[in-house]
């Protein structure tokens, strides 16, 4: 049976949806609060996790973008928010889906045994509770170092040598897919499907986009990257030793 911790603080609503899911083989932990929402996902450890967006303490949009990094499972925002810059930022924040309120139950449960399969086979992650000290290790065991670049997943910051780099929201997930893929090519359809959910359809150039966007930022060879490689026919290479110096 599938585990999902669900923050939502109406009642009504996560019983509801917690009884529906439970007669197909669904376990939901309910937590009506998003400032506590962290320390109830780290005690759950759940296969999946969804949020409400308006909620007290800590709104869905805030806990998706702080838990993303600390959890490898898959996170879908459940709203009655109908607005399409509202998904859009969701899906920028790290989430894996966006779904209204309005969708019928059973649409609701093919959605998320969706999510529930694609991420089956990828090892979960233990959110650690919210508290400085275990924040503090999580950091040290999580921020990733490359000669003079860092990446550090816990403040969302990357410092170039002494040179603090400012990127978007999507733009350090991206650089956080291919540095924690160090040495390893990542096609576009993988790319999407971990940052976005979704499948390369052949025309999507976000990513491309995006890449150039990091190789600028990152200092890299615009006419010959070395950092962030182009393998042809193939995708996107971080290279590991490419960063002993801040200028190339």
């Amino acid at each position: 049976m599938h585990k999902i911790a669900f923050v939502e603080d109406d009642p009504e609503v996560g019983k509801l949806i917690a009884a529906y899911l439970g007669k197909h083989d669904i376990d939901v932990h309910l937590e009506p609060r998003g400032d506590k929402a962290l320390d109830f996902i780290a005690q759950q450890n759940p296969d999946l996790v969804l949020l409400d967006v308006m909620l007290p303490g800590k709104d869905g949009m805030t806990i998706c973008r702080e838990l993303r990094p600390l959890y490898s499972g898959p996170i879908v925002l459940l709203t009655s928010l109908d607005s399409d810059m509202n998904h859009i930022l969701a899906l920028e924040m790290g989430a894996d889906d966006y779904i209204l309120k309005t969708t019928p139950p059973a649409v609701l449960l093919a959605r998320l045994r969706l999510h529930l399969r694609q991420y089956s086979t990828q090892p979960a992650t233990q959110v650690a509770p919210e508290t400085p000290a275990v924040q503090a290790q999580v950091q040290v065991h999580k921020t990733l170092h490359f000669g003079l670049l860092c990446i550090d997943p816990v403040n969302r910051e990357v410092t170039l040598a002494e040179e603090n780099i400012v990127l978007s929201t999507a733009d350090f997930d991206l650089l956080w897919q291919l540095a924690t893929h160090a040495g390893h090519t990542m096609d576009r359809d993988l790319l999407l499907k971990n940052l976005r959910g979704v499948s390369y359809d052949g025309m999507d150039r976000s990513i491309d986009v995006a890449i150039s966007r990091l190789r600028k930022k990152l200092h890299d060879n615009a006419l010959e990257p070395f950092r962030i490689k182009t393998v042809r026919n193939k995708g996107y290479l971080f290279a590991p030793n490419a960063w002993e110096s801040a200028i190339p």
